[in-house]
């Protein structure tokens, strides 16, 4: 046999290695046009982490793809970016992929590989295998840790201890004692009675009102303008007629020289009449009436003609009417 005869190819076997050929040289000329494309421009390496002590976890040593045992492939992959397809060939369950997928779309984000570690079912020693093959991409670090936002916080901070240490200068040196007066603020928080002092209600408003144990600044807009409504208060027992008022605060009030504003029954309308707390409808109208049938009224014992008015209610308007 001739040695030519052994590399002797026929005309179809040498069309295919051409053809592989030609596939070979693209592949590499492919290789080489991407890479020349993913280097970092100016502007990121001038602003990313890449020029600080890395914490990144893009820059572990890339390690060659193994195929474990058990069919599954492991290479490098980050899980912001991996498709189901990848994450599927590393081994995870298709659950898995779902959740790293559904997780993403929500806005999440694997900023370490300890957040990967999360992931629902995913075991110690799934863990272990995967760790070395995560790589995080800078892009999906917090904008904070930008060069620029760090050197602006660290600017802040700078002013922030200058400020303080300023103050601590002017009161280093400051001897000016400002004049504080009283350490409790009377008007706001005045000092309540003792037992056996009494407020008049007869005079009193609302800042004397508020020194009274029990009453604050409603209650005591609450006594004031019942007190308005009355005419004044001519007993202390008055202040019962206030829904809900505190019984407790009673030993503290007093009426000295009440003084009140009448109603004159004989020209009051029906309208002035109703107003007052100790007359209703009923009661006003009766007035009317009778000062229109009968003329006017010159006591109040002519109330007891009208069964509207019962002797207790005529002695709780003695003093706030007139004629």
């Amino acid at each position: 046999m001739k040695l030519q005869s052994l590399f002797y190819l026929h005309k179809s076997d040498r069309k295919v290695i051409l053809v592989l050929l030609l596939f070979i040289i693209c592949c590499l000329g492919l290789i080489i046009f991407v890479g020349n494309h993913t280097t970092e421009t100016a502007d990121v390496k001038n602003d990313s982490l890449s020029h600080r002590k890395p914490t990144s976890f893009s820059h572990k040593e890339q390690l060659p793809e193994v195929v474990t045992s058990e069919g599954r492939h492991l290479f490098p992959f980050d899980p912001n970016t991996a498709t189901a397809e990848e994450l599927q060939q590393l081994g995870l369950a298709p659950y898995q992929v779902r959740n790293i997928i559904k997780y993403r779309s929500k806005g999440g984000v694997y900023r370490s590989p300890m957040d990967f570690a999360r992931l629902y079912g995913l075991t110690r020693k799934q863990y272990r295998e995967l760790e070395p093959y995560i790589t995080i991409s800078d892009e999906y670090e917090p904008a904070s840790t930008l060069a620029s936002v760090q050197a602006y916080i660290a600017k802040k901070e700078t002013d922030k201890q200058a400020a303080h240490a300023a103050y601590e200068a002017y009161k280093a040196q400051n001897t000016y004692k400002p004049n504080k007066g009283n350490e409790r603020d009377t008007l706001r928080y005045p000092l309540k009675l003792k037992v056996g002092e009494h407020i008049n209600l007869a005079t009193a408003d609302t800042s004397q009102l508020k020194k009274v144990p029990g009453i604050g600044s409603g209650w005591a807009r609450a006594i004031v303008n019942y007190g308005k409504r009355l005419g004044g208060y001519v007993v202390v027992g008055q202040l019962q007629e206030i829904d809900g008022f505190p019984e407790e605060a009673l030993p503290y009030f007093s009426v000295v020289n009440p003084h009140t504003e009448k109603i004159n029954l004989n020209t009051a309308t029906l309208t002035q009449l109703r107003k007052h707390p100790y007359m209703n409808f009923y009661q006003a109208r009766a007035i009317c009436d009778y000062r229109r049938l009968k003329g006017k009224l010159t006591n109040l014992s002519q109330l007891h003609l009208l069964k509207d008015f019962t002797p207790e209610t005529i002695e709780r308007l003695r003093p706030y009417v007139a004629f």
